[in-house]
């Protein structure tokens, strides 16, 4: 079974039936990842097995410390022993170093993963960020304001996603211009 496949197989067994819309989103944000091959060559399988499982970590069976990010990438390290990589970027996706300093939690995430790759950290943030929670896409920027709404200006995951709003944009403009250079670089002369 290849990673990808694994990788499916592993985040719909964990979200699909408590987590319908989790699930959803994840799909969308697999699918996104996917549609980033041109950019990505080799890392584009990796990319996608972390899209689908970036948000496993909420998913009941698994959730110990209630921040996501943390319990999806010590699960897929412990239980599931994930290609190194693959932890990594769950672990750290969109910008999960904030919220976990607004949790308390930011030497443990620092203190157990190291970040990927700037590149590929960009290229997860895009997905999830510019994804729906149905799983349809959308813009970083609807995205936010979608996230503030639903869990309410007040919150912990508010005010982080505040905080992080720079960084999501720039990370989105970073990947844009990335897949307009491979478009303008594909065209005949």
């Amino acid at each position: 079974m290849g990673l990808t496949e694994w990788a499916y197989s592993l985040s719909e067994s964990l979200l699909s039936d408590p987590l319908p819309r989790r699930w959803a989103h994840s799909l969308g944000v697999a699918k996104r990842a996917r549609s980033l091959g041109p950019i990505m060559g080799d890392d584009a399988e990796l990319l996608e097995a972390a899209a689908v499982l970036h948000d496993i970590g909420y998913s009941p069976a698994i959730a110990t410390t209630g921040f996501h990010p943390l319990d999806g990438a010590r699960f897929l390290r412990d239980q599931k022993k994930a290609d190194e990589r693959v932890v990594r970027l769950v672990a750290h996706h969109s910008c999960a170093l904030l919220e976990a300093e607004e949790r308390g939690l930011r030497q443990e995430l620092e203190g157990e993963f190291e970040l990927e790759r700037p590149d590929l950290v960009d290229a997860l943030l895009y997905c999830d960020m510019t994804t729906t929670p149905d799983g349809t896409q959308t813009t970083s920027a609807e995205r936010l304001g979608e996230i503030v709404q639903r869990y309410g200006p007040d919150t912990i995951v508010a005010r982080f996603i505040q905080r992080a709003a720079p960084e999501i944009h720039a990370a989105a403009k970073r990947v844009e211009g990335r897949l307009a250079q491979v478009s303008t670089d594909a065209q005949p002369m």
